[in-house]
């Protein structure tokens, strides 16, 4: 029980430092679209253009991720349910979030299954891929939607679906 107090201490601390400057707002209005670009359009055409355009490692990589995400789904959602974890309070919020609970970030699993995803299937650009799944994470905090732990519980999501998936 004193672990969860400190990790919420930590958290609480992390958003006020990401929340509480002059600049949070013009900070917003960049990450909002670091934010957008994971909901989950850009991931369907991702795959949709791999799969017409690669031939069986497109195709591959397009039914990789369709695994992946009906494993990641469910459980993203049977894991909201369970922790009921409000999102941050009296703090800024730059958007409205989809759903009433922060534990773990949909966004943040999402981000991360696709970065594994495409690492594993398209390697060459792996850095841009890490660094794009890391920045949707920190906007989802920056934005005022989640705290620190909620978004690495969604990053540990994302990469042990894409790893199940991997797998298989």
């Amino acid at each position: 029980m004193r672990s969860l107090v400190a990790i919420q201490r930590v958290d609480q601390a992390f958003s006020s430092l990401c929340l509480g400057h002059r600049f949070s707002a013009d900070i917003a209005r960049i990450f909002r679209w670091v934010s957008k670009s994971g909901d989950g359009h850009l991931y369907a055409a991702i795959g949709v253009i791999l799969a017409i355009s690669d031939g069986a490692r497109g195709l591959a990589f397009l039914a990789c991720g369709l695994m992946a995400f009906a494993i990641e789904v469910p459980l993203y959602m049977s894991l909201k349910r369970r922790f009921r974890r409000a999102r941050p309070q009296h703090l800024p919020s730059f958007i409205t979030p989809s759903d009433l609970y922060s534990m773990p970030s949909g966004h943040t699993a999402a981000a991360f299954l696709m970065a594994s995803l495409l690492s594993h299937f398209y390697p060459d650009f792996s850095q841009i891929y890490w660094s794009w799944a890391a920045a949707i994470g920190l906007s989802r905090v920056l934005l005022g939607v989640h705290f620190i732990s909620d978004v690495f519980v969604g990053a540990l999501l994302g990469l042990g679906c894409a790893a199940l998936a991997l797998s298989f």
